[in-house]
């Protein structure tokens, strides 16, 4: 008598969940993750869908360096990589260490959001560091191929980056340096940084230039952190809200935000930028909306309106949305301002 095995549902190539990835962190079962592909659960373990934050960024330097006739594509490629790779990097670094240290366990606010593969049983430490060691070789990779070819700073901004993707999680989050870490490295060291592996040129205009999008990328971890306050706090996880207090963090973040758009309109004023950028105002609309939130506390339970699956999270969400808007404006406005100050000033 012959049995007959069940067929698998996996699927080598599985594009909706590819899409799925990048732009939400699902949740999953065991038996859901069993049948993914391994693209798929590198996605889901690295949480993609957020590392649009870090594209942004590497277009941002491209385009810059395009508008000074600067630009070179096999240059742009591998920062790209490099960082997004990076990025990658430390996301899977930050479960890993908090699996190690305890941090998420006992439903901790990550777990609870969306996939934490360690603390959910779906991956071992093994395998999560294996994910890790071998996103983060390509990272490395892409980055020792710039040294090797632009010189010059280019290895102390490798050097910065390493410290960052490594030790974010611990200990610079723990002790209240975690958003400046952010303000730092989505400024000055992605963008111009990436600028100068680019050109080969160091330039202070463009450290200015870098931190209108900084500082939304820091109003994102700033939220996620208000969020996680009073977890964090039981836990003596000392980030900057926890440092300051929930309620003038809150009004930290809207001033943050605030603060983007100030930014953009010296850099306006002083003529390094026509005034196209003010593209970034159709953000505003977003920007109230999430002003609104941030006057208020936390709800304790999400409004009948609120995305049922997007719940905890809560400030981070339209500190997310406002920098998803804000971040399009301004690069449509780069994109166009580039065009204007090459081809037509």
């Amino acid at each position: 008598m012959h049995t007959t095995t069940p067929k698998s549902n996996k699927k080598w190539l599985n594009f909706p969940m590819w899409r799925r990835a990048l732009s939400v962190i699902p949740r999953l079962t065991a038996a859901e993750w069993a049948e993914l592909d391994l693209i798929s659960r590198w996605l889901i373990a690295s949480r993609a869908a957020v590392l649009v934050i870090t594209f942004i960024p590497a277009v941002i330097a491209g385009v810059l360096a395009w508008r000074n006739n600067q630009f070179n594509l096999t240059l742009w490629l591998l920062l790209t990589i490099g960082l997004v790779m990076a990025h990658a990097t430390n996301n899977i670094v930050n479960d890993i260490t908090d699996s190690w240290k305890g941090t998420d366990k006992g439903n901790y606010f990550r777990a609870q959001y969306g996939v934490q593969p360690i603390e959910h049983g779906l991956l071992t430490f093994r395998q999560a560091i294996i994910y890790a060691l071998v996103t983060g070789l390509i990272a490395l990779a892409a980055g020792l191929i710039l040294v090797y070819w632009r010189g010059g700073l280019t290895l102390p901004l490798l050097g910065a980056g390493i410290f960052f993707v490594l030790f974010y999680t611990w200990p610079l989050k723990y002790i209240g340096l975690g958003e400046i870490a952010v303000i730092i490295v989505w400024g000055p060291l992605m963008i111009a940084g990436g600028y100068y592996v680019i050109t080969g040129i160091w330039d202070w205009q463009i450290v200015l230039v870098s931190l209108p999008y900084a500082l939304g990328a820091t109003s994102v971890i700033f939220g996620k952190h208000i969020d996680k306050y009073q977890a964090d706090k039981a836990k003596n996880i000392r980030t900057l809200p926890v440092i300051l207090g929930e309620r003038n963090a809150r009004y930290l973040a809207i001033g943050i935000m605030l603060a983007q758009y100030l930014l953009v309109g010296y850099l306006i004023l002083i003529r390094f930028f026509t005034p196209l950028l003010l593209l970034v105002l159709v953000a505003v609309r977003w920007l109230r909306l999430a002003w609104g939130v941030y006057r208020q506390p936390r709800p304790a339970a999400p409004p009948p309106e609120y995305p049922a699956d997007a719940w905890p999270l809560w400030f981070v969400s339209f500190s997310f949305v406002h920098n998803r808007a804000f971040g399009t404006w301004f690069l449509v406005g780069l994109i166009l301002d580039a065009v204007v100050q090459r081809l037509i000033l």
